[in-house]
Order: C-alpha cells, then sequence, then structure tokens
C-alpha cells in the first residue's frame, strides 16, 4: 500500500507539472491507474529468460525500402519492425503480446544513438523480436499517435522526447514509456515489462479497459456562453500568466531550455498592436534579438534550428525544421511591421531565402527537415567551426572581428568546435579593435559570406519528406514575403508550393500527409487539412482566385466533416487508439493550434453564407472555457478565435 500511495503522489506531481494541457483531463485517470508501473518496474532487480517463442518466420522488417527516410535507417536492423497500423495491432492480440512503439524522426539526434547503440545490437533485436511486436513510427507521418503517447510519457515520468518508447497493449492502451536509454539500462527494461506481462497480463488489460470505460463516461464536453468581453478577460489572463513566465534577462518564456514558442510570440504581437505598451515592446524586442542573434539561428547560412537546450539561447539543438522556419519567418515580419525594425525583415528574408535554397525540392515542394547530426555523424558537425580552419580561411582584420563577436577567446561549447553567435555588440567590437561599427559590420557580412561558400562543401542529411501541413505553413510564409518589394521570388515560390499542395496531394477527395511513388504516406489529419486551407486561402486573396477560394471552401468542410463531433476534436481521421474520445480544444504547440485555426478561418471565409460551418464554428468555441481559463498560456489560437468572433459580431 505504501508503494500505491508513493505512486500516487509521483503520478499527481507529474501531472501537475505537465507542459501540454490539452489532454490532460482526457488522460488524467488513465495515467493515474498506470503511474505506478514505472515505478514497480525500477525496483525488479531480476531478470527473467527470454520467452521461447519467436515470432513467425513469415514476419521480416518492414522498414525495407521505406519512403520515409527516418523509417529507412532502421531497414538494416536486426529487430523485426512493424509498420504501426491494424496489422500489428492483429499480430499483437493473436501472439498476445504487448505492443513496442517506438517514435522518432529523422533530423533527431538521441534517435540516430539509440538506434546504433541497441536497435542494431543482435541481443537487444533477440528480446525485442522474442516477446513484443515491435513497431516503428515516423513521427511526422503519425502526428496524432505521437501526441497521446508522449502525452502519456510525459504525465507518468514528467517529462518526455524522443526517442519515444512506449509500451502498449494488444488492445492499444499505453503501460509504460521512456525516452532515450544507454542499452544496458534498456536491456532491463525489456526484461522487467515481459516479465510483469507474463505473470499478471490479464489484470492489466482489464484495469486499462475499466480505466478507458470510465474515461469515456467523464468526457462530455460543458457548453459556456461565448458572453460580451470573454475575449478581453482571457487576453488579460494570457498576458499575465506570460508575464509570470517571462526571462526580462534573456527573452522568451521559462528558465531552461528555450523553445520559439511562435504562437506566443503572434499572439502578444497582436496584442501590442491593439494596446501598445512600452514593458511589452521591450520584452519582445529582447526576445526576437536574441532568437536572432545567438544561438537559435544559423548566423552563416540564416534559417532557425528547433531550440537551444539552455535558457540563454547559446546552444542550439543543431536540427533544422520547415515548421519552425515557415512559422518564424512570419513571425518576424509581423515583428517588423509593429516594431518598424528594417532588420526583423531582413531576418525574415533571409530565412525565406533558407528555405527556398536548402529545403525546396525538384517539384517546387517544401522538405521537412535537416538533421542535426552531419555526414560524419557529428551533432552539429555542419554549422561548428575549428579555430585553426577560421585563421585559415580569414584574414587577419577578419578573424579579429570574428573572434571578438564570437566569442572565441574561451573554449569552444562543442567538441567539434566554434557555432558564430553575437555574444557580444558591432558597437562593442568596433571599440575595442578602434574602428567603426560600420566597418565590423562590412567585415562580418565579408567573413560570413567566405565561411557560407566554404560550407556548401559539407553535408547535412536531408529528411525529404514533403508534408501537407508544413508545406501550408510555407505557403502562408511565401504569400507574406510576396508582398514585400522585390518580392518577386517569394510569390513564385508560394507558386510552386500551391500547385504541389493543390495537384499532387489533393485528390479530389482527400489531403494526403505525403506521397511517394508507391501512394500516400502517413494517417491523414487535421493539421493537414488546415493548414493547407489556410496556405491557400492566403494564396487566393493574393491572386483574386475564385477557383482557389472555392477549392479552401471544400477543404475547410472535409475538415469539420473528418475531423469534429459532438465529442471533440481528434487529429485523424482514423485512430487506433481506443481512448482517442475527442479534446474540447487542442493547445498551440510548436505549431499552432490546428482546431483554433480552422475556427477563425471558417469564419473569415464563409461569413453568414454557410450556417452550417458557421455553427460548427460558434459550438467549438462554447467548450473547453475551463482549461483556457486554468491554462490560458497554451491556448492563445482559441482565444484569437473566439476575440474575432466577437468583434465582428459586434461590428454587425
Amino acid at each position: 500500500m505504501r508503494l500505491i500511495g508513493f505512486a500516487y503522489l509521483a503520478c499527481s506531481v507529474a501531472y501537475t507539472s505537465a507542459g501540454r494541457v490539452g489532454l490532460r483531463r482526457r488522460m488524467g485517470l488513465l495515467l493515474l491507474l498506470f503511474a505506478w508501473l514505472p515505478l514497480v518496474l525500477s525496483l525488479l532487480v531480476f531478470s527473467l529468460p527470454i520467452q521461447a517463442e519467436a515470432l513467425s518466420h513469415k514476419i521480416s522488417n518492414q522498414m525495407q525500402n521505406h519512403a520515409s527516410p527516418y523509417l529507412h535507417l532502421h531497414s538494416n536492423d536486426p529487430v523485426l519492425w512493424q509498420e504501426w497500423g491494424a496489422d500489428a495491432m492483429a499480430l499483437a492480440k493473436a501472439q498476445n503480446k504487448i505492443l513496442f512503439i517506438s517514435i522518432g524522426y529523422f533530423s533527431c539526434h538521441w534517435c540516430h544513438v539509440m538506434q546504433r547503440e541497441s536497435y542494431s545490437d543482435a541481443d537487444v533485436a533477440r528480446q525485442m523480436n522474442a516477446n513484443f511486436i515491435p513497431v516503428k513510427v515516423d513521427r511526422e507521418l503519425n502526428p496524432a499517435l505521437d501526441a497521446y503517447l508522449i502525452e502519456f510519457v510525459r504525465r507518468t515520468r514528467g517529462r518526455a522526447g524522443w526517442p519515444l518508447n512506449v509500451f502498449v497493449t494488444p488492445e492499444g492502451y499505453p503501460i509504460v514509456g521512456l525516452t532515450y536509454a544507454p542499452k544496458p539500462q534498456f536491456i532491463k527494461v525489456l526484461q522487467q515489462v515481459n516479465e510483469r506481462w507474463l505473470s499478471d497480463s490479464e489484470s492489466i488489460k482489464q484495469t486499462a479497459l475499466q480505466a478507458a470505460s470510465q474515461l469515456k463516461a467523464e468526457s462530455k464536453l460543458l457548453e459556456s456562453e461565448l458572453e460580451e468581453g470573454l475575449g478581453e478577460r482571457l487576453s488579460v489572463r494570457f498576458l499575465q500568466q506570460a508575464m509570470s513566465i517571462m526571462d526580462d534577462l534573456s527573452g522568451g518564456f521559462g528558465e531552461q531550455n528555450k523553445f520559439p514558442m511562435s504562437p506566443q510570440l503572434q499572439f502578444l504581437l497582436s496584442r501590442y498592436e491593439q494596446k501598445p505598451d512600452a514593458s511589452l515592446k521591450a520584452f519582445m524586442e529582447l526576445t526576437f534579438d536574441q532568437m536572432a542573434t545567438q544561438g537559435l539561428r544559423d548566423q552563416i547560412g540564416g534559417g532557425f534550428f528547433r531550440y537551444t537546450v539552455d535558457p540563454d539561447w547559446q546552444t542550439p539543438h543543431f536540427e533544422k525544421m520547415l515548421y519552425d522556419n515557415a512559422l518564424l519567418a512570419t513571425l518576424y515580419l509581423h515583428a517588423a511591421s509593429a516594431f518598424r525594425r528594417r532588420d526583423y525583415e531582413a531576418i525574415a528574408r533571409e530565412t525565406l531565402d533558407f528555405m527556398i535554397r536548402e529545403l525546396k525540392a525538384k517539384d517546387g515542394a517544401l522538405m521537412a527537415s535537416l538533421s542535426a547530426v552531419d555526414g560524419a555523424g557529428v551533432e552539429g558537425g555542419f554549422y561548428l567551426w575549428e579555430e585553426s580552419t577560421l585563421r585559415a580561411l580569414l584574414e587577419k582584420k577578419a578573424f579579429e572581428v570574428v573572434e571578438l563577436l564570437w566569442n572565441m577567446e574561451e573554449k569552444p561549447t562543442f567538441e567539434a568546435g566554434y557555432l558564430p553567435r553575437q555574444v557580444i555588440s558591432p558597437d562593442t567590437v568596433a571599440k575595442k579593435l578602434g574602428i567603426s561599427t560600420e566597418a565590423v559590420m562590412q567585415t562580418l557580412a565579408s567573413a560570413q559570406l567566405l565561411l557560407f561558400k566554404v560550407r556548401q562543401e559539407r553535408h547535412v542529411p536531408v529528411d525529404n519528406k514533403q508534408l501537407a501541413a508544413w508545406n501550408g505553413l510555407a505557403l502562408s510564409a511565401f504569400v507574406a514575403g510576396a508582398k514585400l518589394k522585390q518580392g518577386g521570388k517569394y510569390r513564385e515560390a508560394a507558386r510552386q508550393v500551391r500547385d504541389y499542395l493543390v495537384n499532387t496531394l489533393w485528390d479530389g477527395k482527400s489531403i494526403a500527409r505525403a506521397r511517394h511513388r508507391l501512394g500516400q504516406l502517413g494517417e491523414e489529419t487535421l493539421e493537414d487539412y488546415v493548414f493547407a486551407a489556410q496556405g491557400l486561402f492566403h494564396w487566393a486573396r493574393l491572386t483574386n482566385s475564385k477557383a482557389d477560394l472555392r477549392l479552401v471552401r471544400q477543404w475547410l468542410t472535409l475538415a469539420w466533416q473528418r475531423f469534429y463531433s459532438p465529442t471533440g476534436w481528434r487529429l485523424s481521421s482514423n485512430s487506433l487508439l481506443p481512448y482517442d474520445f475527442g479534446a474540447a480544444v487542442v493547445d498551440d504547440g510548436p505549431l499552432p493550434s490546428p482546431s483554433a485555426a480552422l475556427i477563425k478561418l471558417t469564419l473569415e471565409v464563409v461569413g453568414e453564407s454557410d450556417q452550417t460551418l458557421k455553427g460548427k464554428a460558434v459550438a467549438a468555441m462554447r467548450v473547453g472555457h475551463d482549461l483556457l481559463q486554468q491554462q490560458v498560456f497554451d491556448f492563445p489560437g482559441q482565444i484569437d478565435a473566439i476575440i474575432a468572433y466577437l468583434d465582428a459580431k459586434n461590428a454587425n
């Protein structure tokens, strides 16, 4: 009983401190019942023999020749990886084995490490093949599955990330999860989970079923009125919560690692434009300056990394994602307008240029990401410079400038060398060297151009998937860039992305998440319909295309039909997870909330012309107000949709 009580406390702490809250009420009971399992497993210090029964000889590693670069990385593993789907679940049920679902993505450093250490190891593979149904998942192709399982691990472990490894019953209920683990620890977990399953599988299944049944009974959505002033009250609460976690010294939010948090910053920009405030302006400019000049941004080739592992924006995790760069390009263009900062516009242009140069495929669509690991297997190696290399490449004057500006007087943070970042200001460098600030900037620009040319000889692996949602965000960003002076190249880039969405991913009935030569890749998702429609809407307004606007309406209609019901939102149209009962609201994570974006776009596109769609949008805004009140910082998109609706209602 003491163990159970301690588990209850541990679960409560993890549950309260977790970052994403959109699914908190849906997941709470299930996680409470399962939270004790990791604690019990950690106390098991003995290992049992591997289950003797092997998988059928007909089962093979399904990652062979897979179109996903991430899944193809595992094609030579001795693990008999299966693709996620009904067949894998049927196999688990037939053999009464746990599904081991391992989720990662191509540009993830620790995913590569675990593949080398564990999944390539014969002993590890022997245990996995004998005792489990191993399933390998590209999180970018199955974002709904990833969202649900990462929420489970975050609630039970207190934190989560990738590689994400979750043990799931044959019926689809998670038991225990972990992220990266060294091989000895991972082997011990495999043995412990298998022992528990062999001794008590029916009890675990029954507990999972009871938890899901109770959760489903409590999943009714509570409606609230969209009364006058609701949007403003929520906006004030958002600002209060944002201020409570603002980093006034380094910018951004929080005191540990730093993510761009584009949806929250977009909301604050809009708030500032409506109600200018000097302190808010100072914080936002600090944040934009830090993101642009420190380790989050590639100072040589442009484009932003996914996040930094420290609170001062110094040490990035080196993967570059299409969605981050599309969102940040749009954000910096917004900030350039709001604060009248031409340098922000220049950063946005450089980001768009990076997307065109590094991520655009031959067909005009944009690829998913650049790996954190370079072609030689070095994390960040593509972006780092040894001092000796810089001395050999740069003239003495140029080296003196970058040595000071990039703080090369101290030892490099990374084994592979220095990461260019503006540690001190150009004004300070100018004073120390006795030259003008203009001379510093000119010298720096010449050095950056030279290093860029040299760096082009290096190799960084690319994940060449072309995802509908992320290309939709890119389309919106290019349309915004097309409105700038000399924005013709961005207009052309936008046209090519538009053509890919309309002519390749759309088949007249549905939008594929991605396609390859053999057909569709991944699951049909809410975010694909919404962000593709949003991008096409922006293009239609730019070009006055009535045909594209009609297609936008069709996509919006399908999105409402396939992803929304009286039980709430679903992230995919055909989830295999039995506890997917719908969410009242979907929070803003690395991507904006697709449900909030759908609500706002629907009201903007259909107006009063389609009362059915308008009614659904209004109904979707009436629920989830308890979550908005409690965790308002996680839902800027929903608040923005409510504000837009009430403002339009008052205007009429």
